[in-house]
């Protein structure tokens, strides 16, 4: 595998900076540290959106094709590095490498889209003779950028969630600057590595610091930045936006996602699916399924399958290729939801499977009955548990769905059209995923929730009008009247 170097830079301004070497970053399977980068503080931050202010200018006289050349050239390089960002994704996030492997493609996949899109900035003529008033007047709009914006990107997916923000900002022409999260800042730093390489990019273009939460506090406040990216707890991110002032602010926040397994599901495609959207990545997604809903007349089959195939599934080094579940991001997160848990079982749940806990290995978990009001069923799990109930009546799997303040995604498996429509109009969710879990994503679709699951929509087309404004254009012939 390839070796990680022991000190990496941050990026001000589009150069790598190393003042200095403060924020250790650990392996998460063993707890040792696997290497060191620079930390921002806050006078590099107050640089860097600076920096930002003075780009804004030259990001929107670049012609499509140059961003366009921007965005490919990083598709290409990420596939040359491909080794080392997965074992990079390995090392510091404790992803099973074959997951980890997955979300450098879909890195690839996200940049990708963006190149395309980087030359469909579309507009719209109007006709604006709706009445004798406006005989002879026309109208047009476009989309220009927004100008600076402030990203903050979370642990778990710390390739594509800062792809989802870098490249479609490119695309669009927006100067950024990135906080990546302290526990897994590497993916994010090697994109800035290989954007160090477009000599095209402005000075100012782009910076990625790593930074402590109570040092990055410019991020949200300051004016100069037009737009707020912020992915992460649902918590932190209606906090932010209290704070953000006047700008633009996008949410992508938590949920503790439910899939509907109706009588007429494929059962063995529903299992592969389910306990693949349950566990992978040790089940830190806030898509992965949470809330598992099955027909009565199915319940005692499909649990029994459930039970059997999570029994089986591989806990140990994420390195090794026979590991589905790996370590959770931190001790003390294993903690909080082995407590849920045996919180859970405490009122009255059952444990069909797991439950146990040694540092940060928590054992993937099923449990049955799981009262409403507990943690393990109201709050999002963010790791390895789900929990199984069953119902009789589709219209009451659908409200106990929309029973949660979160509404990011849904899954429903069913043969039956009537259902799958009647699910995309009642679901109080951004996305329902039809014989699929609701961790189903593909990087070029609309993608957020209602609720407190966020504001806005990520996608490359949908970031983009987030970090665009709307320029209108009217005109009045001469000859008009």
């Amino acid at each position: 595998m390839p070796q990680l170097k022991d000190t990496y830079p941050l990026y001000l301004n589009n150069r790598p900076a190393q003042p200095n070497t403060d924020l250790e970053v650990t392996d998460k399977y063993t707890g040792k540290i696997a290497f060191r980068t620079a930390l921002a503080t806050p006078d590099v931050i107050e640089e860097a959106i600076a920096g930002t202010t003075r780009a804004a200018e030259p990001m929107v006289r670049l012609a499509s094709y140059e961003r366009q050349a921007v965005l490919q050239h990083c598709v290409e390089r990420f596939r040359e590095r491909f080794d080392e960002l997965a074992y990079a994704l390995c090392v510091e996030a404790g992803k099973p490498i074959n997951d980890a492997e997955g979300e450098v493609t879909r890195l690839i996949d996200t940049f990708r889209i963006a190149a395309e899109e980087a030359v469909r900035n579309y507009g719209e003529i109007q006709p604006l003779d709706i009445s004798a008033r406006a005989k002879g007047y026309i109208g047009m709009w476009k989309r220009v950028p927004i100008g600076p914006c402030s990203f903050i990107s979370p642990f778990n997916f710390p390739l594509n969630l800062a792809a989802h923000k870098i490249a479609p900002a490119i695309a669009m022409g927006c100067p950024f600057v990135m906080k990546p999260a302290s526990l897994t800042p590497l993916g994010a730093l090697i994109i800035g590595d290989v954007l160090a390489e477009c000599d095209i990019l402005p000075e100012g273009a782009f910076s990625i610091l790593p930074a402590r939460r109570d040092g990055a506090d410019l991020f949200t406040t300051d004016e100069r930045l037009k737009l707020l990216s912020f992915t992460g707890s649902d918590e932190v991110g209606w906090a932010l936006k209290a704070r953000a002032g006047k700008k633009k602010v996008v949410l992508e926040l938590g949920g503790n996602a439910a899939v509907i397994v109706d009588r007429d599901a494929d059962l063995a495609h529903a299992l592969e699916r389910i306990v693949f959207g349950a566990f992978y990545q040790s089940g830190q997604s806030c898509i992965g399924v949470q809330r598992i809903l099955i027909h009565d007349d199915i319940y005692d089959r499909f649990k029994a399958m459930l039970v059997e195939k999570t029994k089986g599934l591989v806990a140990g080094d994420p390195k090794d290729r026979k590991t589905f579940i790996g370590p959770m991001i931190s001790e003390k997160e294993a903690s909080r939801l082995k407590r849920w848990i045996d919180d859970a079982i405490d009122a009255g749940a059952t444990v069909l499977c797991g439950g146990g806990c040694e540092g940060n290995m928590l054992e993937a978990t099923l449990l049955e009955n799981v009262p409403e009001d507990c943690d393990a069923n109201r709050q999002e799990a963010f790791g390895p548990l789900a929990n199984l109930s069953s119902f009789t009546d589709f219209g009451e799997a659908l409200a106990r769905v929309n029973d949660s303040r979160f509404g990011l995604q849904a899954g429903v498996f069913t043969r039956d059209i009537h259902k799958v429509l009647d699910a995309w109009d009642r679901l109080e969710v951004g996305g329902v995923i039809v014989n699929d879990v609701p961790s189903y994503r593909v990087d070029n679709m609309p993608y957020g929730g209602l609720k407190d699951s966020g504001l806005g929509r990520e996608g490359i087309r949908f970031s983009m009008e987030d970090m665009s404004e709307i320029r209108n254009l009217v005109i009045r012939r001469e000859s008009a009247g």
